[in-house]
């Protein structure tokens, strides 16, 4: 009964190979989240550049359609 409460009190010491699993997969997640930090702002970054470049340049008209020439008939 000592040895429960005693674990239900203090946190078990992880193994060696336990704490440099995750001392790795913290790593990894860290990395991750750089990337995912570094490609969102990078993204709204380029994203502000074609909105501007939208504004400044001026609204194209759409084109007008060509006529198709007719077809011929083989008489």
């Amino acid at each position: 009964m000592r040895n429960a409460i005693a674990e239900a009190v203090f946190k078990p010491k992880p193994t060696a190979r336990e704490s440099k699993g995750d001392a790795t997969t913290q790593a990894a997640r860290e990395i991750m989240d750089k990337e995912t930090t570094d490609r969102e702002s990078k993204t709204q970054r380029l994203r502000l550049a074609r909105l501007a470049k939208e504004a400044a340049a001026p609204a194209a008209s759409p084109k007008a359609k060509r006529e198709s020439a007719k077809r011929r008939v083989a008489a």
